[in-house]
């Protein structure tokens, strides 16, 4: 049933009333007809004022004014746009009482209104549910349009300085009247409600946060500073930068899913050390339902839940001690075992590993390096479908994601625009072919070495060009697998080089857990190894302190440049080791963790050979077989050997014989004399093996008197500055 409004409305066609006038349009394409703005105050010398005739209303681009025909009239004529109702209800004899702005008429009937809350909105019936004032509405902007013929409300979302970013269309008043009650203005890009308030707003030194305009009305009538969130998924953590002067910040907890998706987006921003939580209950869910039900006493009542919000940080730790305390009852067996890794090394065999224990044994620790200042970063390298992943991300199926953040390409900027963060946690890239550009390299390179990430740019933004520093807090670790046989220079020297075994051998035993067909679960087993990490992270000591640190670093030859990093790394292993059998090891004065010969000698088991090979001390037992080989075949003055030849004699396949020989010629010992492209090489030696030098000393060289002993095993959990990082 078409109302008294609508039929004029339909009646009084905006073009009809503007040539009525004697003004005439610019230009008309489609359904769209220019003109230069008639309306007062506008001086409009380009045309910005659009008409669409499909749906009988104007919006001017110029001076941000719009609306329907009644609209028009009364801003040509400076009148009230009731008093352009009452006139135009008269002509027709429609008769009744408008209440609300020009675009609205009380409904001349029951059945009218009960028809007009069935097919859309309206500003008056808005204010009505919100039980406030139509006015009210109206001061933020909001009015009433059409919107696929049928009533809606237009909210406009608007930046600092009243400039619209979006616009919010509400279609109905109820859930159940429309499927998509809501819905955004093509081009809007959703933002906090309310920030023009927000200068205002600083001088009470507080600021609410709420979920949806309405509840925004409702705190404002109050006179209450507030902002909302466009929906419960509406945090951006972008607009942390404008709430910095806020000392506190109330946010709003409304008893549902929503709520807490709103909790959690605040739980992982850095304004929850000055967030403090408004939980309401079912009786009134949020605040304009509290102050519907008592509008007298909403002031009080609500004074009284600000007075009884929970600081954010306190709840965060009392959750965290009940996760800690869960996690230790899950895993409390694991960690008191005195050989973790050699556990680790069944529980991945059970599940279908075959061998690669070495290499999986120092992913394990690198990652448990996470809490400290210079986490393990390590690059897995090796031929294609030599299962390097496959091997990196069995070993992640020990952590929590929250442990890691996984890639498996990237674009040349995207580590500088991340979101996702990366302090003590690591970055897991799949095939450094995926990592693009000279930039990516080097925003790579400055989290490996500063520990952080500074990315100066030039972004556009409504008020012009302006520079923009991205900030990236580390520390964060790198893991990469590569078939390449070295990295970049600089990035090379930053990582540990681990490679996968290409013997036959391996290649059986891999073809045997094929062939064992046992199906996993990724979950089966691994809860107690999830669980230890997050008991490491956050109910364990992570501060390390190793004892025989300074005869270490006299024992050990200064064969090369190369070491100085590498003595670091081997220290951050063997802290990693002890802060992995933390139960089992005793504590200094500080309370820091003592590391003990046993950890070390573990370190250095898989280390050694690794370190010899890389600072030239030694060669690992791959590339000495390698340069024998070509020795062998003849490969020596011009007479050189082709990479078929030498898999042949290795018995391994071409491939792996390539990156063999490649490795080889890196360190000197080789030489391929034949350069084109696409000719079978000719390798030849290039230098003689030196003589071995064993770059770590044995574990009895370094004086057993200062080992301290193991503490008694308890079933709680040690006690420690849970959350101190290693300096």
């Amino acid at each position: 049933m078409e109302t008294d409004l609508e039929r004029i409305k339909r009646d009084h066609n905006i073009v009809d009333e503007l040539a009525r006038r004697g003004i005439g349009p610019v230009r008309s394409y489609g359904r769209q007809v220019t003109y230069r703005c008639p309306l007062p105050g506008h001086d409009d010398t380009e045309p910005s004022f659009t008409v669409y005739t499909d749906e009988n209303r104007f919006k001017c681009y110029g001076c941000d004014r719009h609306g329907s025909v009644i609209d028009l009239i009364a801003e040509l004529d400076g009148r009230d746009a009731k008093e352009v109702i009452r006139e135009l209800m008269a002509k027709r004899g429609g008769g009744g009482t408008p209440a609300g702005n020009g675009a609205r008429a009380q409904q001349s009937s029951d059945a009218s209104a009960s028809h007009e809350a069935e097919v859309g909105c309206t500003v008056e019936r808005l204010a009505e549910k919100c039980g406030l004032r139509p006015e009210l509405l109206e001061s933020f902007g909001v009015a009433d349009f059409s919107y696929l013929k049928k009533p809606a409300v237009h909210i406009p979302y608007r930046d600092a300085d009243g400039k619209e970013l979006a616009v919010q269309i509400r279609r109905a008043l109820e859930k159940d009247q429309m499927e998509n009650r809501f819905a955004w203005r093509k081009g809007s890009k959703p933002t906090l409600y309310g920030w023009p308030s927000l200068r205002e707003a600083k001088g009470a030194g507080h600021i609410i946060i709420c979920e949806g305009c309405t509840d925004y009305w409702t705190l404002r009538h109050h006179k209450l500073p507030a902002l909302a969130l466009p929906s419960s998924t509406g945090w951006k953590e972008q607009y942390a930068e404008a709430l910095a002067d806020f000392p506190v910040i109330y946010v709003v907890i409304e008893p549902d899913e929503g709520g807490q998706t709103v909790r959690q987006s605040f739980e992982k921003s850095q304004l929850r050390d000055r967030v403090k939580l408004i939980y309401m209950s079912e009786e009134a869910k949020d605040p304009n339902e509290l102050h519907k039900k008592d509008p007298a006493n909403f002031p009080a009542t609500f004074e009284r839940l600000m007075r009884e919000a929970v600081p954010l940080t306190e709840e965060l730790q009392k959750k965290q001690s009940a996760e800690v305390a869960q996690a230790w009852e899950r895993c409390k067996d694991l960690a008191h075992d005195p050989v973790i890794l050699d556990r680790f090394i069944d529980s991945l065999h059970s599940r279908g590993l075959a061998g690669e224990d070495r290499l999986s044994r120092l992913l394990y620790l690198a990652l448990c390096s996470r809490f400290f200042n210079r986490p393990v970063s390590v690059a897995v390298k090796g031929p294609s479908s030599g299962g390097k992943s496959f091997i990196v991300e069995r070993v992640l199926d020990y952590f929590p994601e929250s442990a890691y953040f996984s890639l498996s390409a990237m674009s040349d900027r995207a580590l500088a625009y991340l979101e996702e963060p990366l302090v003590h946690r690591f970055l897991v890239l799949y095939e450094a072919a995926g990592i693009r550009g000279e930039i990516a390299t080097y925003l790579i390179r400055s989290l490996l070495s500063e520990g952080c990430i500074r990315y100066a740019t030039v972004e556009s933004t409504e008020k012009g060009l302006h520079d923009r520093v991205i900030t990236h807090e580390g520390p964060t670790g790198l893991i990469l697998t590569t078939t390449k046989a070295s990295l970049h220079p600089e990035n090379e020297t930053r990582m540990l080089s681990l490679t996968v075994t290409d013997t036959q051998e391996q290649t059986r035993e891999v073809f045997r857990a094929i062939a064992d067909e046992a199906e996993y679960d990724d979950t089966d087993g691994l809860e107690e190894w999830r669980a230890l990490q997050v008991w490491l992270d956050m109910g364990g000591d992570h501060v390390v302190t190793v004892p025989f640190s300074g005869k270490l670093a006299e024992l050990v030859p200064a064969v090369a440049v190369r070491l100085r990093r590498d003595f670091s790394t081997i220290l951050s292993l063997v802290r990693a080791h002890a802060l992995l059998h933390q139960v089992s090891r005793a504590r200094d004065e500080h309370g820091r963790i003592i590391a003990t010969i046993e950890d070390y000698t573990v370190v250095r088991d898989l280390v050694a050979e690794q370190m010899a090979d890389e600072v030239g001390a030694t060669l690992s037992k791959a590339t000495k077989e390698t340069v024998e080989a070509v020795r062998a075949l003849g490969g020596i003055g011009t007479a050189g050997v082709s990479n078929r030849q030498v898999a042949e004699y290795l018995e391994i396949d071409p491939a792996s014989a390539s990156r063999r020989l490649k490795v080889a010629a890196e360190k000197g010992y080789l030489q391929n004399l034949q350069t084109k492209r696409g000719v079978a090489a000719k390798w030849v030696l290039d230098d003689e093996v030196s003589e071995e030098q064993e770059p770590l000393p044995a574990p009895e060289a370094l004086d057993p008197c200062i080992d301290a002993p193991l503490q008694e095993e308890e079933d709680d959990p040690p006690s420690g500055p849970a959350g101190s990082v290693l300096v």
